[in-house]
């Protein structure tokens, strides 16, 4: 993806994934819509500053039981979203709006039956986009994609970067 976003083609990721891989892998950060939040940044519950895990980590292995928010001395916790735990809203808002905007929506390693994150296919279909989902099963969107390829994502990314490229 990241050989895509520098071919000029690819704008935006949203990942339901918290693992942080796509800023790993060198994406821009500004493109990347963690509808699920992710496991290595904190968010105080207060004031909403978010900051990197090793921080609060660090503070832990230098004697503090229960690191508070540096601005606020609110209660941190994990960005990632936990059940019952409401989407953080301006996310999804950008997600959608790119699903909105984009030509084509390549939904890639996904079973797309987790919404909201599922509402981009169509979102993009509704706004004229074409849709490409590229899986190693069959998806609940199948039948509103344009392009349907199943098989190793693995092997199926490069053949598309080098196409695009």
């Amino acid at each position: 993806l990241v050989e895509l976003e520098r071919a000029g083609v690819l704008h935006a990721i949203i990942t339901q994934n918290i693992d942080r891989l796509h800023h790993k892998a060198g994406n821009d950060p500004s493109r990347i819509y963690e509808v699920h939040g992710n496991a290595l940044s904190t968010v105080c519950w207060s004031c909403g500053d978010v900051r990197e895990m090793t921080e609060a980590i660090e503070r832990v292995r230098a004697g503090e039981s229960d690191p508070a928010c540096v601005l606020c001395n609110g209660i941190l916790k994990s960005t990632t979203i936990l059940f019952e735990e409401s989407l953080v809203q301006h996310v999804i808002e950008g997600a959608m709006r790119s699903a909105e905007e984009c030509d084509v929506l390549l939904a890639v390693g996904s079973t797309l039956s987790v919404y909201p994150a599922a509402y981009a296919v169509p979102r993009a279909k509704s706004a004229g986009a074409r849709v490409v989902i590229v899986n190693g099963s069959p998806t609940e969107m199948d039948g509103a994609a344009d392009v349907v390829v199943q098989g190793s994502i693995s092997e199926i990314l490069p053949a598309l970067v080098g196409w695009t490229g």
